[in-house]
């Protein structure tokens, strides 16, 4: 089984090939590498949710090295990272709205039965498959969490 978000990577790369636009071909090349080193480790051919894990961690790792770099005032290489965003972004599904989170969590939550925050790890399990890569699952969390010390 093939991943069609791999197989897109891959026809950019060519592309990025083809106009000679080094930046581009750079961050895509650091894509495949990624999910080449993963498909190693664990002896594994990746699905597309994976790749979206992957390529979601990508992200949070430019992030904060933006962080880092603008507090350096290296504003050379902020640029250079948040090109990278853009670059993996382009591979990943649309972002959803805030509205739409909260919908999908107070759907887990209702569909779960949680009432504490015992239950929290179960909710997350429901959602991570229908949010990762199209919401900060770090904000997701905090909000789960809010939502069940609520409730009590």
């Amino acid at each position: 089984m093939n991943s069609q978000i791999k197989e897109r990577i891959k026809l950019a790369q060519k592309s990025a090939m083809r106009t000679r636009d080094k930046q581009r071909l750079s961050c895509l090349r650091s894509i495949l590498a990624e999910c080449k080193q993963f498909e190693i480790d664990e002896r594994a051919q990746l699905s597309d949710h994976r790749i979206l894990v992957l390529m979601d961690k990508m992200c949070k790792q430019r992030r904060d090295s933006i962080s880092q770099f603008e507090a350096a005032g290296r504003e050379d290489l902020v640029a250079i990272e948040r090109y990278e965003i853009c670059v993996i972004q382009e591979f990943m599904p649309d972002s959803l709205s805030t509205a739409q989170v909260h919908q999908l969590i107070d759907s887990a939550i209702a569909t779960t039965g949680a009432t504490s925050m015992r239950d929290m790890k179960t909710v997350m399990e429901l959602l991570k498959p229908q949010l990762q890569g199209r919401a900060d699952m770090g904000a997701v969390s905090r909000q789960i969490q809010a939502q069940l010390t609520n409730q009590t």
